[in-house]
């Protein structure tokens, strides 16, 4: 446990510096290289050269770990701890200027994701989670929504080139038939940590990475929300579905995705 406290400080620190290194490559986008890695999906410099300023701040402080990121390879490690990066999620917002994107960091052991920070450089929050440890933000206990009916509320509906749209429209759909509002913003990442903060009631996606995903599930889980059991590595291996909830709504949103998605 004394591990896993250590490197949630080192991993809101890092996220922090990542942070500010990210911002000035949005504050010049003119000057931004980008790629095109596929439909909809892109890649620049800021994603690479962030991620290989965390992979070298893991390598000093912490050299035994493995690390896995979004843009590099895997480097394999000896203690059994696996950090899990994504540098930027939220790169299409970033390279067109729209301020939703975060750093993402997350440490995995024995199959379980023990660490998960998420920092928003935008608005200066930074949202941490330490299995069994509770949850915060910026330093203050965070909850997820408490006695909030669907019709009350909004679930965000994540979206990618990995799934087919038929599997996404009637989930909104029903959410809609139901009273409830969607949302999307591009960032799976930080609509996960919005639920562990009570601001959305629960987020639903066929298939996500790891790196977009474990930080916020555990946030979620240890802010008294709902997750479901998967093991942190088969997800850093191939990922897979993403239904995360507040107490109220968890069961219905998987009734909903598991009805469109067994299609």
């Amino acid at each position: 446990m004394t591990d896993n406290l250590e490197r949630r400080e080192f991993a809101v620190a890092v996220c922090s510096q990542a942070g500010e290194l990210a911002a000035r490559y949005f504050a010049d986008r003119d000057a931004l290289v980008v790629d095109r890695k596929g439909a909809q999906d892109w890649v620049s410099e800021a994603d690479r050269n962030v991620e290989t300023f965390i992979r070298d701040r893991i390598a000093e402080a912490w050299p035994e770990d493995g690390i896995v990121g979004e843009e590099h390879g895997r480097k394999s490690g000896t203690s059994g701890f696996d950090w899990v990066i994504d540098p930027i999620d939220g790169t299409t917002n970033f390279v067109n200027g729209i301020p939703a994107w975060t750093v993402v960091l997350a440490g995995v052991s024995g199959g379980r994701t023990q660490v998960g920070v998420i920092h928003d450089p935008n608005v200066d929050e930074t949202y941490v989670a330490l299995r069994g440890g509770g949850a915060t933000l910026n330093d203050a206990p965070m909850r997820v929504a408490a006695g909030v009916a669907l019709n009350s509320g909004t679930v965000a509906v994540g979206y990618s080139n990995r799934i087919e749209a038929r599997h996404v429209l009637p989930i909104v759909a029903d959410l809609i038939a139901r009273g409830a509002m969607f949302h999307r913003n591009a960032s799976g990442a930080l609509s996960l940590a919005y639920v562990a903060a009570g601001r959305l009631l629960g987020y639903v996606e066929e298939h996500m990475n790891a790196w977009d995903c474990l930080a916020g599930q555990l946030m979620i889980a240890e802010a008294g929300g709902c997750i479901e059991d998967q093991d942190a590595d088969t997800m850093i291996r191939q990922g897979g579905r993403v239904i995360a909830g507040t107490p109220d709504v968890f069961d219905t949103l998987r009734e909903i995705a598991e009805r469109v998605w067994a299609d």
